[in-house]
């Protein structure tokens, strides 16, 4: 069966609506929990809990640019030190009509890319020196397409999302199973003959909500890497390009030496070792799913 890159991205738009609608759930389903579990004594927890993912998830947002140039080793540079990489990606630039990222290398082997950034206007794109070695021009013109991708699909903004909703329920979890070992709050609802099935079913969650926000934020990073390679499709009208960029990806396997959990859903492709991953958990579609994916699109036309 052929398909084209509006369908795919239609449809991986509603599965990111449907997961993030998810998460608000989860939320709610957290906060009736905790209220049900310990009564009115966590009311004070949940705004603070909230406050301070706010902060941490909302600061690295705005400086998302920089704090990724540190964690990664990434250096930027000027359209004098690389002429033809800053060309094809100002022929991406004019293909999807976003203004010019700023540019960085990664001096590692392991052929990989990334980009960050508020906004188009605050955007970054960085290469590895493996993948500028290891790509022709029709390969990394795909895969300036996808990065590109990204930063007008705005997935920062949209992991900063996810991040935050992950991070408030763990943070709250956390407080809550801690006011649970030192006995507080609890005895309010015994007291009060609440239902101990509720009770139950109330502990339970409150146990497993974070490892389900953190299946649904991978569940979404996947959902907007899916999106990202459709997109790339709309803006070169060349599904070859990036098919045969992934399948270099896929041939080697080299892992990224600044990798690390914080950033790795920011990569084309994730630079962790994708077996000590669970597929679950994992910020990336498998790389032959997506390749099969871009094959078809190039049987069915765009």
């Amino acid at each position: 069966m052929s398909v084209n890159f509006r369908a795919q991205q239609a449809a991986n738009k509603r599965k990111t609506f449907m997961l993030l609608a998810l998460f608000g759930a989860l939320t709610w389903l957290v906060l009736f929990a905790a209220l049900t579990y310990f009564g009115q004594s966590t009311s004070s927890i949940i705004p603070i809990a909230v406050g301070i993912s706010l902060i941490s998830v909302w600061g690295s947002y705005y400086s998302s640019d920089k704090l990724v140039l540190t964690m990664t080793g990434a250096r930027q540079i000027q359209e004098s030190d690389n002429p033809k990489l800053f060309g094809l990606i100002q022929e991406v630039c004019i293909a999807s009509g976003l203004p010019m990222p700023k540019v960085a290398i990664v001096e590692d082997r392991a052929p990989n890319a990334f980009a960050t950034g508020r906004n188009p206007e605050h955007a970054l794109i960085a290469f590895t020196t493996g993948i500028l070695e290891a790509m022709d021009r029709d390969e990394l013109q795909g895969v300036i397409a996808h990065e590109m991708s990204h930063v007008a699909n705005r997935d920062t903004l949209v992991s900063a999302a996810a991040a935050t909703t992950a991070g408030a329920i763990a943070m709250l979890s956390d407080f809550i199973m801690r006011m649970l070992w030192w006995g507080g709050g609890r005895r309010d609802n015994r007291e009060g003959g609440n239902n101990p099935l509720m009770l139950i079913a109330s502990f339970i969650v409150l146990i497993l909500a974070p490892v389900a926000a953190m299946l649904l934020q991978a569940a979404i990073s996947r959902r907007r890497e899916a999106l990202a390679d459709a997109t790339a499709v709309q803006f070169t009208r060349n599904p070859a390009g990036l098919r045969s960029a992934l399948e270099v990806l896929q041939a080697d396997s080299t892992v990224v030496r600044h990798a690390s959990n914080a950033v790795a859903h920011l990569y084309i492709e994730s630079p962790l070792d994708s077996s000590s991953v669970s597929k679950l958990f994992s910020t990336h579609p498998p790389l032959a799913e997506r390749i099969a994916i871009l094959r078809q699109m190039e049987q069915g036309g765009n």
